[in-house]
């Protein structure tokens, strides 16, 4: 068949389809591409845009930062087209909040000197070797992030500048001392007390629930009765561990690895070079006529670091008479690494080297020398890297005759398994919400309740599970989705109805109870009759875990008068409480430190209030129109 269409394919008529769809494509799908803007606006904000570039790289810097934080959890749920359409308008808000933020700040004339931005560089610990500035990871962190360094300038610029207005907003905000005294004695309040607990189980046989109730309670909350779909599945998976022990490289395969991929073992020549620098500034011929002029004093005999201190616009290197530490070749400018690498011996200096920075004379101050392992030291790495190669190749190969088998043999999986040399592994029944470890990813159980799958007791594809894992399964039982019968929850739904009933019951006597505390009553025989008796606890403070926190919120809102010094709580057990208030034990006086921080954390949070205020007024006001995301 396939022969027939090639010959088909070659023939006169053929050819005319072919030009006429070419030309289709010409008009329709090239022109859409010409007119369009390529890094058209994914948002503006009051007339400034914020370009698709801008987003794509957010959102791509985001997903990687948490691929990198939550690992297969977020890749889980990056499966999911909606949750990543989510994510990435999460990212455009952001983006949204930033220029707002941006242009308030341009209103209030808020501005940052390159000084500043200069000083905050240095101190980036990013770019510091042993807590000092190093000019080289300075510009390959750079590098590696994908910036210039006025880009990257740029981008300090508008990180400080919010950066100044939050401050501004949070150095606004105090709280006074009399406000942090009035909350420390509030939190570091204890309370003594008395309190009972009355076991609802214990009303249950004074209650009744009626077949209608049951039937009036099954119709209200049917949804409640509807089951999960279940499924058993038979799957077999193959991963690179299961084919890495299989292989075993000869002795020419490693030396060949390694001589095709010496550069990897090899310690590339570092020199250590001083330069001084000369911006090109708004006349570059007097700037070329002043690096000459140095270098005639260097080859006089001048001292290099001294005259690189007094003359390098470079003031990070110049504060080191010019030393940039450790190179390789690469790391710089290609004019710079050229001459730099072209210096015969340390202690030589080289000609005024025109780079894109400016002009420069450069000192070879030290030189270490390229160092090669032999494929003895490193027979792990080799080893490792070919059989991980080989096995990925293998892998590769399997996964193309595990599709073929799988499509073939539609019913079944023992070609596949056959073809994988693994075993088949069959399921007992699980829901979507709980599976079995291995099926447990997204991918894995998008493919198990695919209902066409289902429906027609086929094989998956072959599923790529990420980290070198395939899969291939097909569902061998289905129990789908139903409502249950009355008859089949009836017993439920009573022993539901009478734990209320009951909690109710033991809620109200609980509440006879503390009218009669309140009216001066004595309930010691109403206690007795329930088997129920006062417990005592003194200094109970508000983070008293033992208590349960429903008991611990009422406790904590009695003020302590006659007629507001006892409550009745609901528990989470299910039981039923009284709780009386009999003494409020004042704070002990805060210590100075205590007090600040506590001022600090009222301040601060206030501030946190107040910034989220003022982004909401600036987009209450401001003209936001998004577009098109994807």
């Amino acid at each position: 068949m396939l022969e027939r269409i090639r010959e088909g394919s070659q023939g006169t008529w053929a050819t005319v389809i072919l030009g006429l769809v070419i030309l289709s494509f010409a008009f329709a799908g090239i022109g859409s591409y010409v007119n369009s803007s390529i890094n058209s606006a994914a948002a503006s904000v009051n007339g400034q845009d914020i370009s698709r570039d801008a987003l794509e790289k957010a959102y791509q810097n985001e997903r990687a930062r948490m691929e990198s934080q939550y690992g297969e959890a977020f890749a889980a749920l990056a499966s999911d087209t909606n949750y990543l359409n989510e994510f990435k308008r999460g990212v455009l808000d952001r983006l949204i909040s930033e220029k707002l933020i941006d242009q308030a700040a341009r209103e209030l004339g808020l501005r940052v000197s390159d000084a500043q931005i200069k000083q905050a560089i240095v101190q980036m610990q990013e770019f510091q070797i042993d807590g000092k500035f190093d000019n080289d990871r300075y510009l390959l962190v750079l590098r590696q992030a994908g910036f210039q360094a006025s880009g990257f300038r740029d981008y300090m610029r508008n990180d400080m500048v919010r950066r100044q207005l939050s401050k501004a907003l949070i150095g606004s905000e105090f709280a006074l001392t009399s406000e942090a005294q009035q909350a420390f004695a509030l939190q570091q309040q204890t309370r003594d007390i008395k309190y009972f607990t009355v076991d609802a189980k214990s009303f249950e046989s004074e209650v009744t629930v009626a077949d209608a109730e049951i039937e009036a309670y099954y119709q209200a909350n049917i949804t409640r009765f509807d089951t999960e779909q279940k499924v058993s599945v038979a799957y077999v998976e193959l991963s690179l561990d299961d084919l890495l022990p299989k292989i075993q490289p000869s002795e020419q395969e490693l030396e060949e690895f390694y001589q095709a991929n010496i550069a990897n073992y090899k310690k590339n020549e570092e020199r250590r070079v001083a330069h001084i620098l000369f911006e090109f500034g708004d006349d570059e011929s007097a700037s070329l006529a002043k690096a000459e002029s140095v270098l005639a004093k260097v080859q006089a005999g001048e001292d290099f670091a001294a005259l690189a201190k007094e003359y390098s616009a470079d003031t990070f290197s110049a504060e080191k008479g010019g030393d940039l530490e450790w190179l390789t070749k690469g790391m710089m400018d290609p004019a710079f690494d050229d001459a730099a690498f072209g210096l015969a011996a340390v202690g030589d200096t080289s000609a005024v080297v025109k780079s894109e920075f400016g002009f420069h004379i450069i000192k070879l101050n030290d030189l270490k020398p390229e160092q090669v392992s032999t494929l003895a030291e490193v027979m792990d790495d080799v080893m490792g890297k070919i059989k991980t190669q080989k096995a990925e190749e293998e892998l590769y190969a399997l996964q193309q005759r595990l599709a073929e088998v799988a499509f073939e043999n539609p019913d079944n999986l023992d070609e596949v398994a056959a073809v994988a040399g693994k075993s088949i592994v069959t399921t007992q029944m699980f829901t979507r919400n709980n599976p079995p470890e291995a099926l447990a990813d997204a991918r894995a159980l998008n493919a198990v309740f695919n209902d066409d799958l289902i429906e027609q007791a086929l094989n998956s594809d072959v599923i790529d599970l990420g980290d070198n894992r395939l899969m291939v399964l097909r569902v061998v039982q289905n129990e789908a989705e139903r409502t249950k019968a009355l008859e089949e929850v009836s017993a439920e739904i009573k022993q539901q109805l009478t734990t209320q009933a009951a909690q109710a019951a033991a809620r109200d006597w609980t509440q006879q109870r503390l009218s009669q505390l309140q009216a001066g009553e004595d309930i010691t025989e109403q206690l007795a009759s329930k088997s129920v008796t006062w417990v005592e606890q003194q200094q109970v403070g508000r983070n008293d875990a033992a208590l349960g926190q429903n008991l611990l919120t009422a406790l904590f809102k009695l003020s302590g008068d006659e007629q507001n010094n006892a409550s009745v709580v609901d528990l989470l057990s299910g039981d039923v409480a009284l709780v009386q208030l009999t003494k409020i034990n004042p704070a002990p006086s805060p210590e100075t430190n205590q007090l600040q921080n506590l001022q600090q954390r009222l301040a601060s949070s206030r501030a946190q209030l107040v910034y989220g205020d003022l982004l909401a007024s600036l987009k209450a006001s401001a003209d936001i129109e998004i577009h098109q995301l994807n």
